[in-house]
This record gives C-alpha cells, sequence and structure tokens, in this order.
C-alpha cells in the first residue's frame, strides 16, 4: 500500500507536468508570449484578464521597463488554480546624450497642438482595434522592408538634458521608393499619406490586440479597412515626417503595451 501510494503521487505529478501550459516566444522586456488553453480556461497576467479565444489561443507581451517578474494565473475549467511567477529577462538599452542643440529641434512648435490630437487620437482609435475572430498573429511576423537596421527598440535620447520618450520600433533604411509590405496580415485600421510626425503611416490589426504600425512611408497604397496578407505591398520607404532620412519605423504593439519587433523575427 505504501508503495501503491508513492506511485499514485508520482503518476499525478507527472500528470500535471504533462498538462502545464506550454508558453512559446520571449519572456523579456519587450517581449510577446503565446499560447494554449484548453477549452473554457481563464487567463489572467498580474491580476488583469488576457483574452482567451473559442481555440483557447492567447497572446500578450511585456513592455520595455516591465518588472523582473509576473504572476501568471490560469483558472481550469474544472476548477483547477494554475499560478506560475515568470521571470522576466531585464535588457539593456542604448541612452545617448546630446547637448547644445537649438529649441526649437527639441520641442514641437506650439503651432503643431491642435494637429497632433487628431493624429494622435486617430493612432489611439486604430490600435484599439481588437478582433477576436482571426489569428493572424499567430503566424509569425516577417521583416516589412529590405534594407539595414538603423534603429532599435528602447533606446534613448536625452536632449539638452531632457529625456524624450524611448524609441518603441525597429528602424530599417533603404532607398525611397523601397516597397514595403505587410509584417503579418490583418485589416489595415489607419492609412493616412502626411502626419506631421510620422509622415506617411498604416496601422494594422493582426488580432487579439496585436498590431504592427508603420511609418515615414513616401507613399501608402492601402486603404482603411482593407483585408491585407502577410507579405502583401503597403506602400513604400520615405522620408516624411520628423525623419533623418529613408527609412520605415515598425513599430509592434499588445494593446497599449509597446513590444520589440525584433524579438519577434528571431523566433
Amino acid at each position: 500500500m505504501k508503495y501503491l501510494k508513492h506511485i499514485l503521487l508520482l503518476l499525478a505529478f507527472y500528470s500535471s507536468v504533462a498538462e502545464a501550459t506550454e508558453l512559446k516566444g520571449d519572456i523579456a522586456q519587450g517581449g510577446l508570449v503565446w499560447g494554449q488553453l484548453k477549452h473554457g480556461a481563464e487567463l489572467r497576467l498580474d491580476g488583469k484578464p488576457v483574452y482567451v479565444g473559442k481555440e483557447g489561443y492567447f497572446v500578450f507581451g511585456f513592455s520595455r521597463d516591465a518588472a523582473d517578474t509576473a504572476t501568471l494565473v490560469i483558472l481550469h475549467r474544472d476548477g483547477r488554480r494554475e499560478e506560475r511567477t515568470l521571470n522576466v529577462a531585464q535588457r539593456k538599452f542604448n541612452i545617448e546624450r546630446i547637448e547644445g542643440l537649438p529649441p526649437k529641434t527639441v520641442t514641437p512648435p506650439e503651432s503643431w497642438t491642435e494637429r497632433r490630437k487628431v493624429e494622435t487620437g486617430r493612432v489611439r482609435k486604430a490600435r484599439a482595434a481588437r478582433a477576436v475572430t482571426r489569428l493572424d498573429w499567430l503566424n509569425g511576423f516577417i521583416k516589412p522592408a529590405e534594407g539595414r537596421f538603423s534603429g532599435f527598440y528602447g533606446s534613448q535620447r536625452i536632449l539638452n538634458g531632457k529625456p524624450r520618450s524611448p524609441h518603441y520600433g525597429l528602424d530599417i533604411a533603404g532607398p525611397v521608393g523601397t516597397p514595403i509590405v505587410a509584417p503579418a496580415g490583418g485589416i489595415v485600421t489607419l492609412a493616412a499619406p502626411d502626419f506631421l510626425l510620422e509622415g506617411g503611416i498604416v496601422i494594422i490589426d493582426h488580432g487579439y490586440g496585436v498590431s504592427s504600425t508603420l511609418f515615414h512611408m513616401n507613399s501608402v497604397d492601402v486603404q482603411e479597412g482593407q483585408r491585407i496578407e502577410q507579405g502583401e505591398l503597403i506602400g513604400t520607404i520615405g522620408s516624411k515626417g520628423r525623419s533623418s532620412g529613408p527609412h520605415v519605423d515598425w513599430r509592434i504593439n499588445w494593446g497599449n503595451v509597446r513590444l520589440d519587433p525584433l524579438l519577434t523575427l528571431e523566433e
């Protein structure tokens, strides 16, 4: 009986390990993480609900400044509660200090204020789209343009002693007119040819709150509401908006959480 009890305990242990939910992706600052649960399960990250689709798929991400641990709770349909402490890899980002710049190059003019309110409002609305019937993000991401990487996620400049917002994108430099393709399929939720800072801009909803934003485009060749497939032409590289040279700035969001596009390419 003693040995039988020991064997049953071992079987229960290995059964629970076998049922443990596998997480894929990068558990790191800027990382995108996904997996699949059995039907009816619920998921919470640091106490906040994470959407789980009908087929059990889920996705979430970590910000640039995410803490070194996060708590993931899975509530299974049979009443079991699975809790994990995730160790979030901390990263070092490049910080650049530049002094002696003319004030007008650091602070946007007041004449831009009203227009920027409209433009940033359109961006927020476009990124708020959360289609829950598509899994375009699950097919992975491809590089949206040919060219060298000229700017990286997480880097930050301190101009005249004032910290600027970190760079949340992956810059890909190339000649004006270089084709830009959709890094993943989805629905175009924003397409505009000439924002003040972003120039030509496109936002694509990949489903489940995951979206791509691409800007500084010379031409925008898609329309809002259009369905596009991964690799389909959406525009061309340019230097519109506030740009130091021709490139496309590619960003990925999970809701309001800004992620590192480069990590999605290294899978």
